[in-house]
């Protein structure tokens, strides 16, 4: 067959112009095909420590998928000259990471065995970037960031509490106000933060810590009342599952609900019942950095009946475009507070991700008095930049607090008897006093909610068997008590 035999019926003119075509599209497609390929960067590492054990696997971690240490999909491939390479498609325009041996206790550090800072790479800058570890952190002798730098205030509730949403154990970290132990009449919003080991000691943290406690005492001695702050370790490889309710075809994702429930319906109620809490929404808030910043914004826009202010951090909104959703299905049914903070230099998208945010809420009823968003211009995804931040946000979140939160101490109220299977009084009243009480179950629905006396019994027969919590409204300084319904 002829070449022409593709082209009777048609003139000379028409065959020229259908190959200048065809030569403008060849050109086109082998460009974008050069495009592609230049756009994608190949990591050889070359040289790393001789004391890194031979059966350890080498993984990248970055703003690319989440900081996830342990990501399958991101473990680097062992050479033939034992060397280490992993060649990553263009996700942004730029990208940091740092590389670990599958969790953030053994993350890549300094030449002196400690924290170094991310790594950084814009795509189309270089093909293969040959890359050199110092160290590792928990094997470097004198490394490993040291002894801890959490201060006093700071304790290890345990290290195994128990999640029963998703039959696992987490580290709780707890910090308490200067004036915990003196000051016994008081009580203190709490913040409930993610990424734990990142708070309070760079001894835990895989890319240097908050210094929430450092900042948050440091106020106290310029005047500020104090709040308590509740550290939840992330659980490594499960720290993405965990904090986004939705899932990511590449990354993952869909556990955030359950994470989200523990929260409120375990955790909260645990250390409202143990410490000296504000247990009121306006006096709790959510608080996270990246994937942390995403289950804090879904977590409020859930359970606003439970917390009213968050930290939202350079949230992960790439993640899933359900964030944006959420907002109009969920509505504005609180008064909530929003500290919204982006930095320019952590990707092209993030910016305008966190002012259409903003946007979102203020269209579904929220106040703009009640949203800050922060666009910092040297603001990099990093602990370095959230740690800076950090001071002037909690300020914020809590300007619309009492400025004392000095309490009058009140009588133990309880419930008899409890456990019950019919019906109850409530004990501790004064004789004709009356007072206006919420209980809810085990999962923050609504059960009862009224004026009581002394004289009231309240009728719980048709009530599920379970564990039952009840509020004081407007009366904050009164603790959550329980009562068990058989």
């Amino acid at each position: 067959m002829g070449y022409f035999t593709f082209f009777e019926g048609y003139s000379m003119k028409q065959i020229v112009v259908f190959g200048e075509r065809w030569v403008v599209l060849t050109g086109l497609f082998f460009l974008i095909l050069m495009h592609s390929m230049r756009a994608q960067v190949t990591f050889h590492i070359t040289q790393w420590p001789s004391y890194t054990p031979p059966a350890d696997t080498l993984f990248i971690a970055g703003t690319f998928n989440g900081w996830n240490p342990g990501s399958a999909i991101h473990r680097l491939t062992r050479q033939p000259d034992s060397s280490w390479m992993i060649t990553l498609p263009p996700s942004a325009s730029s990208i940091q990471f740092k590389f670990t041996r599958g969790n953030w206790a053994k993350v890549e550090g300094n030449a002196t065995g400690t924290q170094r800072p991310n790594r950084n790479h814009t795509f189309g800058s270089a093909d293969t970037v040959r890359i050199t570890i110092e160290s590792w952190e928990d094997l470097h002798q004198g490394g490993g960031g040291g002894g801890s730098t959490a201060n006093a205030q700071v304790i290890v509730l345990t290290d195994s509490f128990y999640i029963p949403q998703l039959q696992r154990h987490r580290r709780i970290w707890m910090y308490l106000p200067v004036d915990y132990n003196t000051a016994l009449s008081k009580r203190y919003p709490v913040f409930y933060m993610h990424d734990g080991q990142n708070l309070f000691d760079a001894s835990t943290a895989f890319a240097g810590e908050w210094e929430v406690d450092e900042h948050i005492s440091r106020l106290f001695g310029q005047g500020d009342d104090g709040a308590m702050v509740v550290g939840i370790s992330n659980g490594g490889a499960q720290r993405i599952n965990e904090y986004s309710p939705w899932i990511n075809p590449q990354y993952g994702g869909g556990q955030g609900e359950d994470y989200m429930n523990f929260i409120v319906q375990t955790l909260k109620p645990y250390i409202d019942s143990h410490y000296r809490t504000d247990s009121s929404r306006a006096s709790t808030g959510l608080w996270g950095s990246s994937m942390g910043g995403l289950i804090s914004q879904f977590g409020v826009m859930r359970h606003q009946e439970v917390f009213g202010m968050a930290g939202v951090f350079s949230p992960s909104l790439w993640f899933s475009s359900q964030v944006f959703a959420q907002i109009p299905l969920e509505g504005r049914r609180q008064p909530t507070r929003f500290y919204l903070l982006a930095g320019a230099l952590e990707s092209s998208s993030l910016v305008a991700q966190t002012q259409q945010l903003a946007q979102s809420l203020r269209s579904v009823g929220f106040d703009s008095t009640d949203i800050a968003v922060r666009i910092r211009s040297d603001g990099q995804h990093s602990e370095w930049f959230w740690r800076r931040e950090f001071p002037e946000a909690y300020r914020w979140l809590l300007r619309r607090l009492p400025t004392s939160v000095a309490t009058i101490p009140k009588p133990d109220l309880r419930w008899y008897p409890n456990p019950t299977a019919r019906h109850t009084r409530l004990l501790g009243l004064e004789e004709f006093e009356e007072t206006e009480l919420r209980i809810v179950d085990a999962c923050g629905r609504l059960r009862f909610t009224g004026v009581i006396t002394t004289e009231t019994e309240l009728e719980t027969s048709s009530w599920s068997p379970g564990v039952y919590t009840t509020y004081v409204v407007q009366q904050p300084y009164i603790r959550p008590f329980r009562l068990m319904v058989h």
